[in-house]
């Protein structure tokens, strides 16, 4: 039994606090594409204090990429304004763990790796727009074929700040033409989590050389009458941090998600 089906045994109504707390107990370690529709998900970075700031005025001069959605108290792991009783240690399925910039381990649960002086950084995360385009009619592969959305590094350069700097990178979904339109209408009114796409059609105009060979998640099929559409990515910040170099900086997986109480469209009201 795959761990999706299995974690939508345990959870029926797939809410967040259900989730968090089955993520928390160790019975999901996957993607968290499709799960607690309605709400928020978000991307994570942790860093030490020394390197916060820089890392916070990166994302505030790249908002496309990198939208903020909740900061931390200095070395407390509890996120009390994205939800009741988060605890980023442990409340997503998988980790990152990155040293000098370079991934060394990937883990299930950090509290043996806190420290006093981390900051938490939460971005959203286009997952949390997937239920509003679905219920727009707009079908989508990943989900539909269990698998971790596409994502590429790209030619558009982000903005810097201090060491954190590089290229954009972005989610891909393929869609029919009709559909990438209606998911630019319907993603337009999501900006605290990516909002509508960067670019559509052709990969190389945007730095990707082969669309089948994502640098995160899996490749997808892209049909005769489809076209890749593409979507700025809360893993920006892991392409940025890898060229930053911190001591050590935890991450989530890609893919992996904090599933928040917020409504993922606060600030967006949908109209037939």
């Amino acid at each position: 039994m795959s761990q999706v089906k299995a974690f939508r045994e345990i959870n029926d109504h797939n809410d967040p606090a259900s989730t968090r707390c089955a993520i928390r107990n160790g019975y999901f370690t996957g993607q968290t594409a499709g799960m607690a529709p309605g709400y928020t998900q978000g991307n994570l970075a942790i860093l030490p204090a020394k390197q916060a700031m820089d890392f916070m005025r990166y994302c505030q001069r790249n908002p496309k990429p990198c939208p903020l959605v909740g900061v931390s108290d200095t070395g407390n792991p509890m996120l009390p304004t994205l939800g009741h009783d988060i605890d980023i240690r442990s409340d997503i399925p998988s980790y990152n763990i990155y040293r000098n910039g370079e991934l060394s381990e990937t883990v299930t649960d950090i509290k043996s790796l806190w420290q006093d002086d981390f900051v938490t950084f939460i971005i959203g995360c286009s997952f949390s727009f997937e239920q509003a385009m679905m219920d727009g009619g707009i079908p989508l592969r990943h989900i539909s074929e269990n698998l971790t959305v596409s994502m590429y590094i790209t030619s558009l350069e982000t903005i810097p700040a201090g060491d954190f700097k590089g290229g954009t990178v972005v989610s891909m979904r393929p869609m029919t033409t009709r559909n990438a339109i209606r998911a630019v209408e319907i993603t337009s009114r999501f900006p605290h989590t990516h909002g509508s796409p960067v670019h559509f059609g052709d990969p190389s105009a945007i730095g990707i050389k082969d669309i089948n060979k994502p640098d995160w998640g899996d490749a997808q099929s892209i049909t005769d009458d489809e076209v890749p559409v593409f979507w700025a990515c809360g893993v920006t910040p892991q392409n940025a941090i890898r060229m930053a170099k911190p001591e050590i900086c935890i991450t989530h997986t890609p893919g992996s998600m904090l599933i928040t109480d917020l409504p993922s469209i606060q600030d967006a009201r949908l109209d037939d």
